[in-house]
């Protein structure tokens, strides 16, 4: 068997693993591993890259953001700014038809500004914004469906660590991509807002309707959120403006949202522990798969099966923009079964080059920066496709009197919004580079 042809079964060989529940990091080792023994036929050589590979992975100065925007999100939780977030979002909004899912979405953009976590996101403001839903008379269903969708634009509007990762992947500019992210993150709570205003127009009985609250009140609770604005102005505005680099800027926020959380009285001695425990968790479980998508990527460029793909796509005279749907639909598939981090690892060293040698008409950096934002919206999307959208699962076990199946009935209007939304960014792709310098 050749080398290419080594490299093409490893593809099934990792999937079965994959559906064996093995966990996505430990698949991507064990295959790249052994993949690497079998190429170069001899394990010692798999056991040498071992250790290269774990420093040379590590030792990334780039990498030293992930733990801080995951402190940062830790912070931000305990600082109260998730509550702070959806009631004033809620004052403004709450007494329209539909206003208090609206207000719910409003407080995921703004809570996904600081913490750079999907899944996390709509953790934490389905604790927050569930109650409100249900008191209000909202259908368990649409109510779910709502926080699960505002649960992605977490990961989409910056900083995100995800978008981090991509940028060391393909070897672009944190910043910029940052900024790419910016109007495509504002353009889908825009879209989830609409599309809530038409699912209670064409079901009036699934959402009721709350009191209008008074003027004061509503700038008041404004006065709750200017914390979260100013971390935002800081560490993405420093970032950009280059007071300092992505890591500094990250580092910056975790002290900014660690100094809120304790004036408010949310960070003590104990939950300042339960936070470094936590990040440390979560980085573990976020370097590991590194690791094992360095080694699995490793295996794939020695065996040459990218370059033979990215050659054999370019030679069939292929529509770059019919690729483009292809690859974007793969993603579409497979968001539904993997999490974002470990679908960007696994497979953007396979596509990149393939899309990279296509002609756009655009630049390089600007085509990288175009499909990394393409790819991370339609990942995120998949996070929410039924059958198995893993952030479904993530509401539905906080709303379990809310049958599952009525979640995926109402989550399809967001789908077919963020479906929109996508081909839009695809035909214009100014829309997500017009602020790239």
């Amino acid at each position: 068997m050749s080398n290419l042809e080594i490299g093409f079964v490893s593809f099934p060989a990792l999937l079965v693993l994959i559906f064996l529940r093995v966990p996505i990091g430990l698949a991507m080792f064990a295959v790249g591993f052994a993949g690497l023994a079998l190429v170069n036929g001899n394990i010692a050589i798999a056991l040498a890259k071992l250790k290269s590979e774990t420093f040379t992975t590590f030792s990334s100065y780039s990498l030293s953001i992930v733990p801080m925007f995951l402190l940062m999100g830790y912070f931000a939780t305990l600082g109260g700014m998730s509550q702070a977030l959806f009631r004033a979002a809620e004052s403004w909004l709450g007494h329209r038809r539909g206003g208090v899912a609206m207000a719910a979405i409003g407080a995921c953009a703004g809570f996904g500004a600081i913490c750079g976590s999907s899944l996390a996101t709509a953790a934490t403001m389905g604790r927050v914004a569930l109650p409100e839903l249900r008191k209000y008379g909202y259908e368990g269903g649409f109510a779910t469906a709502a926080l699960a969708a505002g649960g992605t634009l977490g990961i989409l509007i910056p900083p995100s660590i995800v978008l981090v990762i991509y940028a060391i992947l393909t070897e672009q500019n944190i910043a910029k991509l940052f900024l790419a992210a910016f109007v495509p993150g504002v353009l889908a709570a825009i879209g989830y807002v609409i599309t809530i205003s038409v699912y209670v127009r064409l079901n009036p009985e699934a959402a009721g309707l709350r009191e209008r609250m008074p003027y004061g009140e509503r700038f008041r609770s404004l006065l709750d959120v200017w914390p979260v604005l100013l971390v935002f102005l800081a560490v993405v505005g420093g970032i950009y403006a280059g007071v300092f680099t992505p890591t500094e800027g990250a580092a910056v926020g975790a002290f900014g949202t660690g100094l809120i959380a304790w004036l408010n009285g949310g960070l003590t001695f104990g939950s300042l522990f339960a936070s470094f425990l936590s990040t440390g968790r979560s980085t573990a479980m976020i370097f590991f798969i590194v690791l094992g998508a360095a080694f699995y990527n490793g295996f794939l460029a020695l065996t040459q099966v990218p370059q033979e793909l990215s050659a054999f796509v370019v030679d069939q005279g292929f529509s770059p923009w019919m690729v483009l749907s292809i690859v974007l639909l793969f993603y579409l598939v497979f968001g539904c079964l993997m999490d974002s981090l470990s679908m960007i690892l696994l497979t953007i060293p396979i596509f990149f080059p393939v899309i990279s040698g296509l002609d756009f008409g655009m630049s390089a950096e600007h085509v990288a920066i175009w499909f990394g934002i393409l790819v991370l919206i339609v990942v995120e999307v998949g996070l929410i496709t039924p059958p198995v959208g893993m952030i479904l699962f993530i509401i539905n076990t906080m709303e379990k009197a809310t049958p599952i199946i009525e979640t995926y009935k109402a989550v399809m209007y967001f789908v077919l919004s963020d479906i929109v939304r996508v081909v839009i960014l695809m035909l214009f792709p100014a829309i997500t580079l017009f602020l790239i310098p």
